[in-house]
């Protein structure tokens, strides 16, 4: 093994070898995240991310020597179950990613540790019930229906009920059920006929709406319409799409991640050939397009097409800006802003782009910013599960005291559930968020767009 002190080049992906028969064998499995647990527990440069760290190293720190090998395997899912696959340790971290020799990559290590769980059928129904967003978000968009599931999800004996039954914690913030989905309510395609390419930019823009955007909080769709027709760039919702899979990624579920990525990669390839940006306002859609999906399937070219094409709305814009095609008329100040930074936006190694865009509204407008880059704890599901919301709230209470820094006018996150969970730890804090609003939302009212 190699003595050589981390890596001095950036960090590399492999393909995830997830069809092969060795993937499944739990034995080689438990043996290389043996090796892998010995390698952090000498480093421990992981220890404040979540809390599968903690969980491995007080493993270690009860065993008679304090080493690895005293660590039952059955022990092992004690730190597996911890990992929601933010990838802030391989990104951020970790110094001996590939192509250090010691070649770690603990995401997708426990990302085949939860897909051999998955196959064994070791995964609860409510666990998988609380992954299909596609399925409990078909109530939207049935007014009576969709009233009547929020009432539930606001009331007590609901709650318990969702407790008991999908192993929701009843203190979660839970989203509500839009009474009309984004695709009952936006136009297919925008205003805008021109297309104007730019050297980084299509001129033209497919959108994607993502299960949450569609069904829970169809006004980030309408808001990023609004900022494309500003801007006359000619857009198209979607013609079809399925959920992204980053749910079912989450669980182990691989062939139903393979199942969403054949509905919707022949439709998003016909779009990226036609010479469209995809854009995606929900990070972890996107980072499944840009990276899960690539290193699932990486001699698809369909896949590596889409995502190619894949932007995140911020990355999209700020481009637009450097190719001189984004309209500054910036009109209404936004005042103080506190602006989270999601661990699947951080991981698409795009930069600050949202931050880039606010501080260019600032300087037309009024925008007193504060910026914090660190996990919200929220995880998705991870976030509202009955065994790890606790936790979830524990790792979240330093962005909750970083946000409330100087009183904020608005909170805002590109992950709406990390918004809402900000805004939910604020408030137990004892310093409420005044309002929460996507930075699409922001950018929308700086244009003074209605």
């Amino acid at each position: 093994m190699s003595k050589r002190e981390g890596n001095l080049e950036a960090p590399t992906r492999h393909p995830l070898d997830w069809k092969s028969e060795r993937f499944y064998d739990k034995d080689d499995c438990f043996q290389e995240m043996e090796r892998v647990f010995d390698i952090c527990h000498g480093c421990r440069r992981c220890v404040s991310l979540c809390q599968s760290f903690p969980n491995l190293f007080d493993l270690v720190d009860a065993t008679d020597d304090g080493e690895v090998h005293g660590v039952a395997k059955a022990d092992y899912w004690k730190v597996v179950d911890q990992c929601y696959l933010c990838d802030l340790c391989y990104m951020t971290k970790c110094p001996y990613t590939p192509p250090h020799p010691w070649q770690l990559d603990f995401p997708h290590l426990m990302l085949r540790a939860k897909a051999i769980k998955f196959s064994q059928g070791l995964v609860g129904e409510g666990e998988k019930m609380l992954a299909r967003t596609d399925v409990h978000g078909s109530f939207a968009g049935i007014p009576i229906v969709a009233q009547a599931v929020n009432k539930v999800n606001g009331s007590g004996a609901g709650r318990d009920l969702l407790d008991s039954m999908l192993g929701v914690h009843p203190d979660a913030w839970m989203p509500g059920l839009a009474t009309k989905r984004l695709r009952q309510t936006a136009p297919k395609q925008g205003p805008a006929t021109t297309v104007v390419d730019g050297e980084r930019t299509p001129g033209k823009v497919a959108i994607f709406a993502t299960c949450y955007v569609n069904y829970n909080e169809p006004g980030i769709g309408h808001d990023l319409i609004k900022l494309l027709d500003h801007n006359a760039i000619p857009w198209v919702l979607v013609e079809k799409e399925s959920c992204c899979g980053m749910p079912k990624l989450e669980l182990g579920n691989l062939k139903a991640v393979e199942r969403h990525k054949d509905d919707n990669i022949p439709v998003l390839a016909k779009y990226a050939k036609e010479g469209y940006a995809i854009l995606s306002a929900i990070p972890s859609c996107t980072l499944m397009f840009k990276q899960e999906l690539p290193l699932m399937f990486p001699d698809e070219a369909d896949v590596q097409a889409v995502k190619a094409a894949m932007f995140d709305p911020f990355e999209y814009l700020m481009a637009r800006h450097r190719d001189g095609l984004l309209k500054t008329d910036f009109q209404r100040d936004l005042g103080r802003v506190s602006y989270h930074i999601p661990c699947h936006g951080r991981v698409q190694n795009i930069g600050r782009k949202t931050e880039e865009m606010l501080k260019l509204v600032g300087q037309s407008v009024t925008v007193q910013l504060n910026t914090v880059e660190r996990c919200s704890g929220h995880a998705g599901t991870y976030g509202v599960k009955t065994a790890t919301h606790p936790v979830a709230m524990k790792i979240g209470k330093p962005v909750f005291k970083a946000m409330a820094k100087d009183t904020p006018d608005v909170i805002a996150s590109d992950c709406a559930l990390a918004g809402h969970h900000i805004a939910q730890g604020m408030q137990q804090a004892g310093t409420p968020a005044k309002a929460l609003a996507h930075p699409l939302t922001l950018l929308r009212t700086a244009y003074g767009l209605e």
